[in-house]
């Protein structure tokens, strides 16, 4: 497949965004980001400094550490996908709690941090042949990729995915937890100010409530071909 295109993926949490993402990336031999995971290891960094707890947010010490902060995926050959790293240190597996997840949506609607993370994301998808999942992929930051999919599936769905997901990765949590998050997150996620959760122009959207992975990926290669052909 020689004609690049980029991929936009946006979606509600939990949907599968990054496995679909990861999926086309390597059938395709394009680049992968995982804009989630840019504002996780962010939301981390407010954490790991005091800015951010459940009883009130620093917002504005966070917007002064900005230039401070700098993030980079780095391949990991053995797990085979880019990892996060924040200020060189390896933080893939620090992002991914449920206790990061509790706050990232609050960290998200802050105007600067998303003009930063934006900012890197367009840079990197410049030349094409990119795959990128997050909330405003296709509405901000590549409203004029090729093919834009919008990804989505019931609040119980999704946090059955998830709270299976932590189990496994042996978190202690329960699915009422991981619901309430769920609901937490599309209720900030779709009412921010700045970038809201919105399907975009021209975006496809999947509901895979009763998809498994490889239906999804199949249905959505095949869309990539059919978009590629017309390039």
């Amino acid at each position: 497949m020689d004609k690049k295109i980029t991929i936009a993926i946006d979606g509600f949490s939990s949907t599968g965004k990054s496995t679909l993402a990861k999926q086309l990336a390597k059938e395709l031999s394009y680049v992968y980001v995982d804009t989630g995971a840019m504002y996780r290891a962010i939301t981390f960094f407010a954490m790991q400094n005091g800015y951010i707890s459940f009883e009130f947010f620093d917002k504005e010490t966070l917007i002064q550490s900005l230039p401070f902060i700098t993030l980079e995926f780095k391949f990991n050959a053995a797990a085979g996908f880019a990892e996060m790293y924040l200020n060189d240190v390896n933080v893939e597996k620090e992002i991914r709690t449920i206790e990061v997840s509790g706050f990232v949506s609050k960290v998200a609607e802050i105007d600067q941090v998303r003009t930063k993370l934006v900012e890197q994301q367009q840079e990197m998808g410049k030349n094409k042949g990119i795959v990128m999942d997050g909330r405003d992929i296709g509405t901000v930051v590549f409203p004029d990729a090729e093919l834009k999919i919008f990804m989505s599936a019931s609040a119980a769905t999704r946090a059955k995915r998830r709270y299976d997901e932590l189990v496994a990765k042996g978190d202690q949590v329960t699915y009422e937890e991981v619901l309430q998050n769920v609901q937490e997150r599309d209720y900030i996620d779709t009412r921010r100010a700045n970038s809201p959760l919105a399907q975009a122009k021209g975006a496809i959207e999947i509901d895979n409530s009763d998809l498994n992975r490889e239906q999804q990926f199949d249905m959505v290669l095949a869309l990539v071909n059919q978009v590629v052909k017309k390039v």
